[in-house]
């Protein structure tokens, strides 16, 4: 009957490699590291005929030649037990390398974590979830990459993310709903950027027709789909002046007297001193939803449970400061739909 562990040959004519056990392997480097079956079966804590037939076992997976000479006062390896020696403690190593970063990326101390994010949560919220993360857990590799809310969703979908964070201006996000589950983060109002000296710098808080003069500075050309869009419901179309796409060059603009320009509370973090944010009436504007979004069917990396726990923890960090309408709030999310 023919050793169905034995080395068979392939079809292109090269010998397959042998269905070893790790324990026959483990066993082998015992015995060859104690030169004695007696002493190799005390240290495993069996019997010396179970190492024996370990020892038999892996013989005839690779051939059937002895790997072992039996002497008078314990055993020596063989030229085949010397040829394999290095191999068996090369393989034995490897796993003890994938058994501790398996456990590393279990426990969230090692690993892989994606991370994608729209613009201006890259402001102050995901920096300050980073930095919290990164204390306590410094050996996961984390990567970061900026994108628009459905591109993101996108690429979380599609696997290439494990966390998004993402935006929505009132209403849900789009997207199916067996795609990507959504944990709410904060919701933040918005606020029209006006140079210092404008006539409406002072005002407590304004409806969003009395801009309808304005001229703006937006990150597109088109109102659709954009911070502005709301404005048309409300009876005129803003008048895209400039259309600037970083946070920081909008306020250089605003302040030059060229325009004025929506700005999410969490892009306001670092307003200059020479323009003025002044809330948008909430009614006219609803307040932005951010969230973050881990894709659902789909087992998270073992990191993605902590980093949501930091961004969490940096979006109550952020805080409503003085003037800025910046909240969290506990609430079972909304599907996407």
């Amino acid at each position: 009957m023919p050793n169905p562990h034995a080395v068979q040959p392939s079809p292109g004519g090269e010998s397959a490699p042998p269905d070893l056990s790790t324990v026959w392997l483990r066993t082998f480097l015992d015995v060859a590291r104690h030169g004695s079956f007696t002493v190799a079966a005390r240290e495993l804590g069996w019997t010396q005929s179970a190492v024996s037939r370990q020892i038999a076992a892996l013989e005839a997976a690779l051939g059937g030649a002895p790997l072992f000479d039996r002497l008078p006062r314990g055993v020596r390896p063989t030229a085949q037990g010397r040829a394999l020696l290095p191999h068996a403690e090369e393989v034995m190593a490897r796993l003890r390398v994938m058994a501790r970063e398996l456990s590393a990326l279990q426990d969230a101390e090692g690993g892989l974590l994606r991370v994608g994010a729209f613009a201006t949560a890259d402001a102050g919220l995901v920096p300050r979830a980073i930095a919290g993360f990164r204390t306590r857990h410094p050996g996961v590799t984390l990567t970061r990459e900026e994108g628009l809310t459905p591109a993101l969703l996108s690429r979380l979908a599609e696997g290439e993310l494990d966390v998004a964070v993402v935006s929505t201006t009132g209403g849900a996000l789009a997207g199916p709903d067996e795609a990507y589950e959504l944990h709410h983060l904060l919701d933040e109002r918005l606020y029209v950027a006006l140079p210092a000296g404008h006539v409406l710098a002072a005002e407590p808080e304004l409806p969003l027709r009395r801009l309808s003069g304005e001229d703006w500075i937006s990150g597109s050309p088109r109102v659709e789909g954009s911070l502005l869009e709301p404005a048309l419901s409300h009876g005129f179309r803003p008048r895209v002046a400039h259309v600037v796409a970083e946070w920081t060059a909008k306020q250089g603009y605003v302040a030059a007297g060229l325009g004025v320009a929506l700005v999410p509370a969490l892009a306001a973090q670092g307003v200059r001193p020479d323009i003025a944010l002044v809330p948008v009436r909430a009614e006219d504007v609803p307040p932005r939803a951010v969230y973050a979004a881990t894709a659902r069917r789909r087992v998270p990396a073992p990191a993605v449970r902590p980093f949501l726990g930091a961004l969490r923890g940096a979006a109550r960090g952020l805080g409503p400061r003085k003037g800025q309408g910046l909240s969290t709030r506990t609430c079972r999310c909304p599907s996407p739909g």
